[in-house]
């Protein structure tokens, strides 16, 4: 099963890229099969701890949701706060280091993270025993997990804010709309199908099994993905060449303070009684130079000066939702009634639908731009919410909670085309010196706003009030589609280019 999805994925995310009217790449082909089949391996081991960490805390600790919480806060925190940092030092590493860097981190951190998971189910009454040997456990899954997630944002910004930007330069500009497109699907096939293979292992075998083969996974993968990806960059001369003008960059000596201007300074320094003063407010000034300077803060002002800040800003916004398959909502349905394989069915049709967006993407993308792409996408998006919303009204809670997820299901295909519509905004239109910074910043952003949903829900915690949750979701979305129409306004003076739509409509003959 895994292996037909894998190649029916290969087969028709590449054969775009082959189209005979498209000039030939300087490089086979077959290297973006390398790159596809290195980025599933990755993601597929990321999907498989992304899904099963909750189920594991559960069942370490029975009956309550305290180690599944204070893990979300663990890694959502760890992204807000090393977000920004691992953008900035990636940025000033060699595609190698960075490469080695990810893939080793990673997939150790996984495999470390699967191992102290195994010893904690197999000695379940450690908690009782051993309080301290179980507390180190839990630290050192926690902490596992949070750098394998840091890690895989390393990975990330290199493939899908770097490769593909230089993958595609001298190709026509449709090269780099695929490959943003191919991306997305290989990550969201590994959202719908690792869960499902994880999901029969842990209800067929055990969770001790499915924490086994999560370590496994990644120890026996990570060298054929080095393999791949090594033969993607060594095969792709453009990688290379521009791995060589980082490096020239980095080494390039910083001009230094002359001596004349050194004494010009030192001589205006004032020499009467208020001299003390004077050198207190000069180590105040140096103080706050010196924190101005630090890499976080630079990494947010290089962020900030973005022309694309506010389409950023709004995709944040989106993970700031109750309204997806998550935690709160899985939970909600539940305890509406929902049986646990009609949800887990219905999360498979919204990924199902998520997957579709990145084929219709390419297509609207070419008709209509990519910013229009974007306006159009976050307006359908809100517009399938309003179903969740009308929800809220319905009585009987069956059919409430049916509504509720077919607005969610219905409202990923306009999610996913602005999510590829804003990512390929910053990959044309932030500078190549600033790319892997501002990644790491974006990241960052929606993991702030990803952990202000966990405190959302404590708030309000009580799944009869669920529907204030929803209205706030609502009204969130409904600001970023307001920040991005005042983004395409700024650009282009106006909202809606009807000749444009027009030509979505084969049989209109614009002329």
């Amino acid at each position: 099963m895994m292996e037909y999805e894998e190649n029916t994925i290969l087969m028709s995310t590449t054969e775009p890229l082959l189209l005979p009217q498209h000039p030939q790449p300087p490089f086979p082909s077959s290297l973006l099969i390398y790159l596809y089949v290195g980025h599933f391996l990755a993601r597929w081991g990321a999907r498989m701890w992304e899904f099963s960490v909750g189920l594991y805390m559960i069942d370490i600790w029975p009956n309550s949701l305290l180690l599944a919480a204070v893990y979300g806060v663990v890694e959502s925190g760890s992204t807000v706060v090393f977000g920004p940092l691992v953008g900035h030092l990636i940025d000033r590493l060699t595609y190698l280091k960075i490469l080695q860097l990810w893939l080793l981190t990673q997939n150790l951190s996984f495999m470390v993270a699967g191992g102290t998971v195994v010893a904690l189910l197999v000695y379940p009454d450690l908690k009782s025993t051993n309080y301290l040997a179980f507390i180190s456990l839990v630290i050192v899954t926690n902490i596992s997990g949070a750098l394998g997630v840091l890690s895989t944002l390393a990975g990330t910004i290199l493939i899908e804010r770097e490769w593909a930007v230089v993958i595609s330069e001298g190709q026509p500009p449709e090269v780099l709309t695929q490959l943003n497109s191919v991306i997305r699907r290989i990550d969201l096939t590994c959202k719908l199908g690792a869960p499902v293979v994880t999901g029969f292992i842990i209800s067929f075998i055990s969770l001790k099994a499915s924490a086994l083969t999560l370590s496994l996974w990644n120890i026996l993968s990570v060298f054929l993905q080095y393999w791949l990806l090594m033969s993607v960059y060594n095969g792709i001369p453009s990688l290379g060449e521009r791995n060589q003008k980082r490096a020239a960059l980095r080494l390039a000596p910083v001009p230094e303070e002359s001596p004349s201007t050194s004494q010009e300074q030192t001589s205006l320094l004032p020499l009467d009684a208020n001299h003390s003063e004077s050198s207190n407010s000069s180590w105040t000034r140096k103080i706050i130079e010196r924190f101005s300077k630090s890499p976080y803060i630079v990494a947010w002002r290089v962020y900030l000066q973005q022309d694309v800040v506010l389409p950023g800003v709004a995709l944040a916004l989106l993970y700031f939702t109750v309204l997806s398959f998550g935690t709160l909502m899985t939970a909600t349905l539940e305890w509406e009634g929902i049986p646990a394989y009609v949800i887990g069915i219905a999360r498979g049709v919204s990924a199902a639908i998520g997957i579709s967006a990145t084929f219709l993407y390419p297509i609207v993308q070419s008709r209509i731009s990519t910013l229009r792409t974007g306006i159009w996408s976050i307006w359908s998006q809100w517009a399938f919410l309003l179903v969740c919303v009308a929800s809220i009204w319905v009585k009987n809670n069956i059919t409430s909670a049916y509504l509720l997820m077919a607005g969610v299901a219905a409202s990923r295909l306009g999610l996913w085309m602005f999510d590829l519509s804003v990512i390929q905004q910053m990959q044309e239109q932030v500078p190549e010196s600033d790319r892997m910074v501002v990644g790491g910043v974006q990241n960052s952003l929606q993991s702030v706003l990803d952990c202000m949903t966990y405190v959302m829900g404590v708030v309000i915690s009580n799944p009869q009030d669920f529907w204030e949750l929803i209205l706030i979701s609502f009204l969130l979305v409904s600001l970023a589609a307001g920040l991005y129409s005042l983004h395409i306004y700024r650009v282009r003076k106006h909202l809606i280019h009807f000749e444009k739509l027009l030509l979505l409509v084969p049989w209109v003959n614009p002329s």
